[in-house]
């Protein structure tokens, strides 16, 4: 991870050490909580002053509260929106009470960030959607958005990836490109029900990558094997070949439906037409369906083009526990992350 050594520097000129102000920035683009551990964690510290120290610094200039939760400890928050300031962050969500599940959630999330620093993380909802829609030509229309009504009668503010989970892109897997990688932070609930409905908020973006990486991070490996289960269903699309055939169905209904040929179309036509025409868009998906349509290309001819400009995608799902009584021990299951659906290159 590469801090941004001119917020770290503007928090310092509060009065806080260099490792101090880095923690802090840490926390305030992550988490907004954190423990006495984490702190300890980061620094290399073995408490007494080091800690004692910090928290005056934090409670003396308003900069954090500190609470007792049943079951996690004494917890400080982040609650100064002039730190935020300071880090060019004041678009961030401003401090506020929130349930204990959220707060477990953020400290693991924060823990999941400080035993994994090495990767490149996408701290802003501005930085991921640069990235999808600008790097990688992703219609923004596939983003993950939730639209939030205005108190005071305006216009609708939509908002891109407000779950906030680790997003980063993994390069640390020899001779391949980043990966990119999304994540779930599962905070001890009794099912993997929120899992699925998160994953399946993601599909319409999922769909565009041919290349990614999913890790469930939890409290509990409790329900590892079913969140995989779950998982590699909603997948299925992508663990099985025939893209191009959906491409080519595609292709033949939408060339009915322009000749007005509507008695070829069943209503189960239609419909997938419909959800078909969201998902394969672009430049290139067009220049080939004028091709199909005027004859100069043939289904065989498409069907060679499609696998080479687009080889069968790869699918990884990895496990990160850390323990709800011990935030700090926090293993990503590398090891056991394996490709769902893995290139015969990676075998």
């Amino acid at each position: 991870m590469s801090l941004r050594e001119e917020e770290v520097a503007a928090l310092e000129s509060l009065g806080y050490t260099t490792e101090e102000a880095r923690f802090i920035y840490l926390v305030a683009v992550h988490s907004g909580y954190f423990t006495s551990r984490q702190f300890l964690r980061f620094t290399g510290a073995k408490g007494g002053n080091r800690c004692h120290s910090f928290d005056v610094k934090l409670q003396r200039r308003g900069h954090a509260t500190r609470r007792e939760y049943h079951q996690i400890g004494c917890v400080y928050q982040l609650a100064s929106t002039r730190l935020y300031r300071f880090i060019d962050k004041l678009n961030f969500p401003p401090p506020r009470s929130h349930a204990v599940e959220f707060i477990r959630k953020r400290l693991l999330h924060l823990d999941f960030i400080l035993e994994n620093l090495g990767f490149a993380y996408f701290e802003t909802e501005s930085e991921k959607t640069v990235y999808f829609c600008d790097v990688l030509g992703i219609p923004k229309t596939v983003l993950p958005a939730k639209t939030y009504e205005s108190a005071r009668g305006g216009s609708p503010t939509v908002r891109y990836f407000v779950d906030k989970f680790p997003m980063y892109l993994d390069q640390t897997v020899p001779n391949n490109p980043p990966v990119i990688t999304f994540s779930y932070i599962d905070a001890g609930v009794p099912s993997v029900r929120g899992f699925v409905t998160h994953v399946q908020a993601y599909l319409p973006l999922l769909r565009r990558l041919e290349r990614f990486a999913f890790v469930y991070i939890a409290s509990s490996a409790t329900h590892f094997m079913r969140a995989e289960k779950c998982f590699s269903n909603l997948m299925r699309e992508f663990l099985q070949p025939g893209r191009s055939a959906d491409i080519l169905r595609c292709f033949r209904l939408r060339h009915a439906w322009e000749l007005k040929q509507y008695g070829s179309l069943s209503t189960p036509d239609v419909e997938w037409l419909k959800e078909a025409s969201r998902r394969f868009q672009g430049e290139w998906f067009e220049a080939s369906y004028r091709a199909w349509a005027s004859g100069t290309l043939s289904d065989e001819a498409f069907r060679t083009e499609f696998e080479q400009l687009h080889p069968d995608g790869q699918v990884f799902f990895r496990t990160c526990l850390t323990p709800a009584w011990n935030f700090g021990k926090n293993h990503l299951a590398r090891e056991a992350g394996r490709a769902l659906h893995p290139s015969p290159s990676s075998a």
